[in-house]
């Protein structure tokens, strides 16, 4: 049970975030739930006790208040590595978050920003390849320009959700913006 976590939805019932899933600790849950900063959609089948109460410990909550998000998402190494489709931009590797890097295309030491713009994800061997030069200067063209994403693309390129890793309480609520079957 120290481990259980609560989805957390806005007050339209869609998550706050995909990128990552927005998730409280179920201690957090229960502390907004007593604060009446949430409202308690679904409970998992297990129950936490005080010596005078037992409750069931709360699986999804929506925020009483509807939260503004920003229009554009956070800048992030994950979002990076979202964007580019967790492939190096150089040579099209795919790999996990944990073998990437992310590479400065006009490296900071002449003047290139840590923006959209000029960061892309890069594997270990093409980043030290490509040193301290701009792709042009190391004969190393880019794949695909960087550049600021919306919220929408990168939900699209989010990984499908593994059903087994999540509650049943929540499917109902990550897969709202999903097109539906016919």
């Amino acid at each position: 049970m120290l481990d259980l976590q609560t989805l957390v939805l806005n007050a339209d019932y869609r998550p706050l975030s995909y990128n990552p899933l927005s998730l409280w600790s179920w201690k957090d849950a229960f502390t907004a739930l007593f604060l009446d900063r949430v409202t308690l959609v679904a409970s998992y089948d297990v129950e936490a006790r005080s010596p005078s109460r037992s409750l069931r410990v709360p699986s999804v909550v929506a925020l009483k208040s509807y939260v503004t998000l920003a229009r554009s998402p956070a800048f992030t190494r994950y979002n990076i590595y979202l964007r580019d489709t967790f492939s190096c931009q150089y040579c099209g590797l795919r790999l996990p978050s944990g073998g990437l890097t992310f590479d400065h295309v006009v490296p900071r030491s002449r003047g290139g920003l840590s923006s959209w713009e000029n960061v892309v994800a890069a594997c270990s061997p093409c980043n030290l390849r490509k040193a301290n030069r701009t792709p042009a200067e190391a004969e190393m063209p880019l794949l695909n320009e960087p550049h600021r994403p919306t919220r929408h693309e990168l939900h699209r390129r989010q990984p499908e959700f593994d059903h087994r890793q999540y509650h049943h309480t929540w499917v109902d609520y990550l897969y709202w913006d999903s097109e539906l079957e016919s």
